[in-house]
Parts: C-alpha cells; structure tokens; sequence
C-alpha cells in the first residue's frame, strides 16, 4: 500500500477515532503517525488506541508510527467565589498567591515562578489571549495588572507570559508519568510541549534514551529565539501553532511557520505543520477555501508532515478530513511548479563524504530511466539524509529494524518497509532489485539507484551507491549491477 504523496499525515485518536475499526479506516484513508494527546483521556484508553495502530499496521503491511504528545507545564489563574467575573479595558486588579477564591479586586495566581520573573509593563495574556493585560507595581509574591483588551475572567484560565522566560521544569510530574508510561506500551516519537530552550529537549532526551525519538513544539517566542540550539537536541520538531499564535501577533505565525521550516529541512530534521489546519471539519463535510490553501501552502513548503486534531479526535467528519487533506496534498505534489520549489533548497553538507553521496545519489536520479530510490538504514539516519535531499524519485527505504520503520513513518518521501539485513554487496542489489519491483516502483529494464553503507548491519554513514536494472520478462529475479 503505497502512498501517492510525499508529504505525510499525522491524526490525533479521540473518543470518535480509537476504535480498532476506524484506526485502520484512517491508515487506510492516509495517515502515516497516529498522536496519542496525553493532555486528554486516560492512560488505558492510549494503550487501546496503541494497540489498534498496531493492529491496523499488520493488517496493512506498512510502519505505522505512534506519536506522544505530553501536555506540558500548565500556568492557570485560580478560583473565583462565583466563578466568573466582568471585565473591561481599563479594569485593575491584583494577582497574588493567597489560595481565596478571588473577585474583582484579586485572584490567585498560584505561580511564585511567574512573579519573580514579571518586570513593569510587561504583557500578560489569559485565556488564550482572549484577555491581555499589563503589569504595573509587582513584587516576587504579587502584581497590580491593568486589563488592556477582554470582557471576562473564569476559574483555571490560562496565562502566558510571551515576554518573559519562565524558569518551571519542561517535565512536571504529569509528564514524568506519561512518559514512563509512553516509553513502556512502546510509542514510537515522543514530543515535549511549551519547549523554551535546549536544555529543555536536553532533559527529555536524556530521560528517554533512545526508547523513542524527541520532537520538540514550538510554541514560544523563546524557543524561535534559540531554535538552533534547541534542534540540535531534536529528531523531529512541531510548528504547533495553536499555542504559538497566543504569544505572537498573527502576522508573525506565518512568518514564524516558514522559519522553523526552514531550519529544520536545512538540518534534514522532520518537520510538522500543526493546529487548525482544517479545523471547521470538525463539524462540517468539507473546508473553507482558506483552509484548503493553508494545507496546501505548507506542502509547497516542504513539510514534512501535517496534522490533523480535533478534527479527527473529536470531529464528526474524522476520515473525511483525512481524505481531503490527503488530496490537497497530491494536488500540490501535481502542480508543475512544485518540483522547482523542493529543488530550490538543498541544505548544507556538514559530513562531507555521507552528505555529499546523498547529493549526488539525488542527482543521478534525475536521469529519465532511473525508477526509484533504494536506501539501505539500520538506524534511519541514511534515510533522513535522502529525504532532507527532496528527490523527486520514490524513495524505499529498507530497514530490518521496526522501530526504525516506524520512525520514519513521519519523514518526507519515504516509504519504509521491513528487509532483512543484507550481509553482500549481492544481497544488496538483489533486495534492492526485488523489493522496488515487489512494490510496484520499478518494472523490468529500469534503472535502480541503490544507496547503502558498509559494513552491512553497522549504523553509520552511507559510503555505497551503486546502480542496478530491474529485470525485464524472462531474465529471472536477479538485477544486474
């Protein structure tokens, strides 16, 4: 079951998508990554849908990855005595510590973190920046804030504080468990939210150890602001723009969406494109326009993957949703002036003898009578290196490692498959050979271009590019090198 599209798709499961059945209707429909939102349901009811991703994955042949994404530190308001209060520009009120349920004159903000890091004018949004206020007198224990922009405030809303870094743990004890919990049911990408610094991703790799690969949200003003440290801690990485869109004007989300993209394909990091991307489907059979061109603009992009959320967790219209992403996505991939923008950016070589095969490999595919692409990966990273290259070519990527296959489920281009280990420079081209024609990319006297590293079995570089012919009618399995 191949793909017809390059650009990959990543479904969050809900209570309207968990289902054995429709897990394996929406790998059937496009999806590549099933998320699993640790902000909402319970840990049995992600073990479910863990094992309904990979029951449909064996029933239809192909890696299906399984993404975690931990909720992350949660700043709220407290209480108040009658749960809501009026507002207006103008209105002034006190944020402090004391746990009374407040009213209009204060409330809780059970944050010491926050205090200590507000300075005089900053800028405070509640609510998903529903409600913007300013900092006047503060200390380390309270603030004086003026109301700016709103016209309510309830129980537990949320606060963010774009212009400051606040020093909470990337990991609170919520997500310590969920990822303990994560890593043992075996997901296979494990992504951290509100990231605001390496050491943030730092922490999240150290704790997972390679169980799962880490992809870090960007959804802070800080983070763009260290986004090339913080990939370096990174094997995938999130424009999570739901969040991101709270602590920027809007005219800076696009902008900001562009420049993520663009780092990551440099650094040959998997990219996704994420929140709202059809989001009126969640009640509706079909987009708006302009959501049709949002999808569509981020394929043009290069991203890696794009996401669906509540669309498919919670939406009335989950597979359909899938369908249409998965179309305008091909669409893109149709239009003549695509391959022009994928070979318009081509990143740097930073390991010149791997990175520099890589590129020539994609070259040597433009040829007419090259068919296809076969890697060879024990540990993805020769995939990755392909893939970060845009080749316009089918890209198989051969891996005996499952975890690996699953992993790069999420990556541009690739269609990963199960192979055993090869142990020749035979072995290599015969698999080669039979796998691109087994899976409908070559047909007999076309040309193979096989990409692969030595010793077989050891991760590590690419260092073996050879080419090879699919056999025509008659000549028997065996290609010719």
């Amino acid at each position: 079951m191949l793909r017809a599209r390059r650009a990959r798709i990543v479904a969050t499961l809900g209570p309207a998508s968990r289902s054995p059945g429709m897990v394996k209707a929406l790998a059937e429909a496009g999806v590549d990554v099933f998320r699993l939102n640790f902000s909402h349901g319970s840990h049995e009811d992600h073990a479910a849908a863990l094992k309904a991703v990979r029951g449909a994955e064996l029933a239809l042949k192909r890696p299906l990855g399984v993404l975690a994404d931990l909720q992350g530190p949660k700043l709220r308001l407290g209480r108040f005595a009658n749960v809501e209060i009026d507002v207006k520009p103008g209105h002034t009120m006190r944020f402090d510590l004391d746990p009374t349920p407040g009213d209009e004159t204060r409330v809780q903000m059970p944050h010491p973190e926050i205090f200590r890091a507000l300075r005089t004018g900053m800028l405070l949004l509640l609510d998903d920046g529903r409600v913007r206020l300013r900092v006047g007198e503060r200390s380390d224990e309270w603030a004086d804030v003026t109301v700016e922009s709103g016209t309510k405030l309830s129980d537990r809303k949320g606060v963010a504080v774009p212009e400051a870094v606040i020093p909470v743990s990337a990991l609170p004890p919520k997500d310590r468990e969920d990822l303990a919990f994560a890593l043992r049911i075996g997901v296979d990408w494990v992504a951290l939210s509100f990231v605001q610094k390496a050491e943030d991703m730092a922490e999240l790799k150290q704790l997972v150890k390679g169980r799962a690969a880490c992809l870090a949200k960007i959804e802070k003003p800080q983070a763009l602001a260290q986004l090339d440290s913080i990939l370096d801690y990174c094997d995938g990485v999130m424009v999570a723009r739901g969040d991101l869109g709270v602590e920027l004007e809007p005219e800076e989300v696009p902008v900001a969406q562009k420049q993520i993209i663009r780092a990551a394909r440099d650094r040959g990091v998997p990219v996704i494109v994420a929140t709202q991307m059809l989001e009126s489907m969640t009640s509706a059979p079909a987009p708006t326009r302009a959501e049709a061109s949002d999808v569509a603009n981020a394929a043009y992009e290069g991203a890696d993957a794009l996401m669906l959320s509540a669309e498919t967790a919670s939406g009335g219209y989950p597979l359909e949703s899938v369908g249409v992403m998965s179309r305008i996505i091909e669409r893109v991939e149709c239009d003549p002036l695509w391959p022009s923008l994928m070979d318009a950016e081509h990143a740097g070589m930073n390991d010149f003898d791997a990175d520099a095969l890589v590129a020539a490999a994609r070259k040597a595919a433009e040829a007419q009578s090259t068919a296809c692409i076969v890697v060879f990966t024990t540990l993805g990273g020769t995939a990755r290196r392909m893939a970060r290259e845009r080749p316009l070519q089918p890209v198989l990527a051969l891996t005996p490692n499952p975890d690996t296959a699953r992993r790069l489920a999420l990556v541009w281009g690739l269609e990963t498959r199960l192979g055993k280990e090869p142990t020749s420079l035979e072995d290599v081209t015969d698999d080669a050979v039979t796998s691109a024609m087994t899976y409908g990319l070559a047909q007999g006297g076309q040309r193979i271009l096989i990409l692969a590293g030595t010793p077989f079995g050891a991760p590590g570089a690419a260092n073996l590019l050879r080419l090879a012919h699919a056999p025509t009618k008659g000549k028997g399995g065996k290609g010719r090198a």
